[in-house]
């Protein structure tokens, strides 16, 4: 199967609708979401069919047990990471097909050890400081639709 040109990786999720609003811009993309474990919530079927995610069926979706089989599974893995600390805007970023955008769980972002492998590879959403983050869900959404403006996956 050849690669899908977004990737989008999520590291330990805890909040169902996030994963959920998220999967559901990965369909309207066309992109591939990355669920890295642990995961805070159940994905079984009825789990899924109870939140009403009836496109969940169309989501190219996989879940790895750790970073390390991520990274196995992605050889070519060219990341974004997304934190309120980076100095370079997600604007400022030239993406390119393949990437991936990598999002940490709600409530303690990534793991210091992702954050150190690629010091030049993160990126932040500007918002007003007196704001700790935005919603998951929206960063990712925001995120995708700024490299579907410069990678075109869909024709909107």
């Amino acid at each position: 199967m050849p690669y899908p040109n977004l990737n989008i990786v999520l590291y330990s999720p805890e909040i169902p609708p996030n994963t959920g609003n998220i999967g559901r811009t990965c369909v309207a993309l066309g992109a591939k979401l990355w669920l890295v474990e642990p995961i805070g919530f159940d994905l079984g079927e009825k789990a899924i069919r109870r939140s009403g995610m009836d496109y969940w069926k169309h989501l190219d979706l996989e879940v790895v047990s750790n970073w390390e089989m991520l990274l196995e599974k992605l050889p070519d893995f060219r990341p974004w990471l997304f934190t309120k600390y980076a100095t370079q805007r997600h604007t400022d970023a030239e993406f390119l097909p393949g990437d991936a955008l990598v999002f940490g769980s709600e409530s303690s972002g990534l793991p210091d050890f992702v954050h150190k492998a690629y010091p030049e590879r993160q990126l932040r959403i500007p918002m007003n400081p007196v704001v700790r983050s935005i919603n998951l869900a929206t960063a990712a959404g925001i995120a995708m639709y700024e490299f579907n403006r410069q990678v075109p996956l869909v024709n909107i």
